[in-house]
């Protein structure tokens, strides 16, 4: 069941995301891959990712522009700010962590799921204040973003397990 419950939130994350042709079962596995080994290399369960992904909404080839003059990368719309850390940690270069970020699915969700490990554990293991803080530490932002997490797992579970199973329970 968990598996199903992850690959139909990373079809519902990947399917979110702006799309040229329907989404393909090797591209939900891979997906699901990707989400799986970074959520085990952060000891972060798949599912928040998942959901992260939906919030964020960003997609690969895709940068934003923010209001605060940044930029956020790709799929987890890893900001740019990240950028130097993330380039020393890949032992690699800042343009060549960019490309990686803004193109290849399984670098940012690894990046951004390495981001809000710290962030959690940069709030002393409050695991919903490290989500906050994978947004902003700024209290009304965090907070915003918190209630668009929940709508968001409110949405994706209306999606992964049927109304009458819910209503079950």
């Amino acid at each position: 069941m968990r598996t199903f419950l992850l690959a139909a939130l990373a079809a519902a994350a990947v399917a979110a995301a702006p799309a040229k042709a329907s989404v393909s079962d090797g591209t939900v596995a891979a997906v699901t891959e990707c989400i799986q080994a970074a959520a085990a290399l952060h000891r972060l369960p798949p599912g928040v990712i998942a959901v992260l992904l939906s919030v964020e909404g960003g997609s690969i080839g895709r940068a934003s522009q923010n209001t605060n003059a940044t930029v956020d990368i790709g799929p987890m719309q890893i900001n740019q700010i990240h950028l130097p850390t993330i380039a020393r940690r890949w032992n690699t270069t800042t343009a060549a962590a960019r490309e990686a970020l803004l193109n290849n699915f399984c670098a940012n969700v690894e990046a951004g799921a390495w981001i809000l490990r710290r962030e959690i554990d940069g709030a002393g293991g409050d695991f919903w204040e490290g989500v906050g803080r994978y947004h902003s530490r700024t209290d009304v932002y965090k907070t915003r973003y918190l209630r668009k997490v929940l709508e968001h797992v409110m949405r994706l579970q209306l999606i992964a397990v049927p109304a009458t199973r819910i209503a079950a329970h």
